[in-house]
């Protein structure tokens, strides 16, 4: 199973095609909620003192 399978994800992706396995409803909740999370802020290193 994988990229020339047509009953999985990878190999929806690999066709380009859509269907149970790849819906495109899931794909937009997904991308939205990546959008909507908030982002982490990096911290500055700290300076080792002796």
């Amino acid at each position: 199973m994988g990229r020339g399978d047509k009953r999985t994800e990878k190999g929806k992706r690999a066709r380009s095609s859509y269907g149970k396995a790849r819906n495109k409803t899931a794909l937009k909740v997904r991308a939205r909620a990546a959008k909507a999370a908030p982002k982490k802020e990096e911290k500055p290193a700290e300076a080792a003192t002796a």
